[in-house]
């Protein structure tokens, strides 16, 4: 099993919550620590509220702190009950950026 990834590769697994089973989403954007170079947090679209038609929910910000294990399509995560919110310059309108 390989012990590293690229950023790009990240955005091809669905994150799933270990605590509940929710899935949150695909990965579109990440902080990444310019000192180290390591991942800090990366972000997931919020859920569609009612289809799309009311909007969606705020996008979830997860520590790397709280990824569990990632694996060949999935990366499992523990999220505490409030995440930090995105300020609205954050927010996703795409799936992705990478």
């Amino acid at each position: 099993m390989e012990k590293s990834c690229r950023l790009f590769d990240l955005g091809d697994k669905e994150v799933i919550d270990l605590q509940s089973g929710a899935r949150l989403g695909y990965i579109y954007d990440a902080e990444i620590d310019l000192e180290t170079g390591q991942i800090r947090s990366f972000f997931t679209p919020g859920r569609a509220r009612f289809f799309g038609l009311l909007g969606r929910e705020e996008d979830a910000c997860i520590p790397w702190e709280n990824v569990e294990k990632i694996g060949d399509d999935i990366i499992l995560v523990r999220r505490l009950p409030a995440l930090p919110s995105l300020p609205p310059s954050r927010r996703s309108t795409h799936r992705r950026r990478f």
